[in-house]
């Protein structure tokens, strides 16, 4: 069979080309302490920008995932055993870099009990007593619906509890392979539940073939479950292996869901063709302080 031909790139999607000190400096800390970074792993666009603002964020529970989602350039297989010197590590480079707003995700851990909650409490812990004005915001897995793992992850008490949806629910069969849309509000409204003070996020990638009322439908889910941040950025596609683009949004569309997303009950949305999870992440938590 052959390929679906592509739409081509449009022109407002460029992202400069990684350089500069800053940059160099950020994996320089990197490559010593022997952390990954998503920003690496998942070939975000953002990179050359985000570290040259001395700003990353640290995949931790090794690099490789034990799901296979069509839209993720992370490598897939049977992961390494889980490195418990990893959250001393990363509070090391969190205090080296001066961070203010630190950001700590995974690969999916399906194959540990606990899903590698506990190593995302312990990093939380560790950048705490290293550097307690840094403020933490964790982009969680869903644990296999897991209510201890995500409590594992809570009672050590981030400051912004990160799962992103990802896309509309039809889509989840082909696209978010292992993953359940109903899982994905009950993490989010159990967090928000548990620690109503909490601030919850989610991120959705817009191209990847849903319509505009599924959009607004899910945009409706997450107003239920008091969701305060939403980022909506464009899918891009690492390979082609991976799932294909139907649409390219324009920037204007990105502002009218933004907009619109606001005005139906969400606190903040990041909305732009090159936002990803962790975009300006540091300034959203200022956002929501200030109100």
């Amino acid at each position: 069979m052959s390929e679906v031909p592509q739409p081509r790139l449009p022109e407002w999607i460029r992202a400069k080309f990684p350089g500069g000190d800053g940059y160099n400096r950020l994996k320089g800390i990197m490559r010593e302490h022997k952390l990954n970074t998503v920003c690496e792993d998942a070939h975000c666009p953002n990179i050359g920008e985000c570290w040259n603002r001395g700003t990353a964020t640290f995949m931790i529970l090794g690099d490789i995932c034990t799901r296979g989602c069509r839209y993720c350039a992370v490598q897939k297989g049977r992961p390494a055993t889980l490195d418990l010197q990893e959250p001393t590590r990363v509070a090391d480079a969190v205090a080296e870099m001066h961070l203010r707003h630190a950001v700590i995700t995974s690969v999916d851990r399906d194959d540990v009990a606990d899903g590698g909650s506990s190593i995302f409490a312990e990093t939380i812990r560790q950048i705490r007593k290293r550097t307690p004005e840094c403020s933490i915001e964790v982009l969680i897995p869903d644990f296999k619906g897991d209510p201890q793992a995500l409590r594992n992850v809570m009672e050590a008490h981030p400051d912004i509890l990160n799962h992103n949806t990802e896309t509309v629910p039809r889509l989840y069969p082909t696209i978010r392979l292992g993953g359940n849309y109903a899982v994905t509000l009950e993490l989010l409204l159990r967090a928000k539940t548990w620690y109503p003070g909490s601030i919850t996020k989610t991120g959705i990638m817009l191209g990847l073939g849903e319509e505009d009322h599924e959009l607004e439908t899910v945009i409706r889910d997450l107003v239920s479950i008091q969701v305060d941040i939403l980022t909506l950025g464009q899918y891009l596609r690492p390979t082609k292996k991976h799932a294909s683009v139907k649409k390219y949004y324009h920037p204007d569309e990105f502002r009218a869901w933004k907009i619109k997303g606001e005005a139906m009950g969400i606190g903040h949305v990041e909305s732009g063709p090159l936002v990803r999870s962790s975009y300006h992440a540091e300034e959203q938590v200022a956002l929501l302080q200030a109100r």
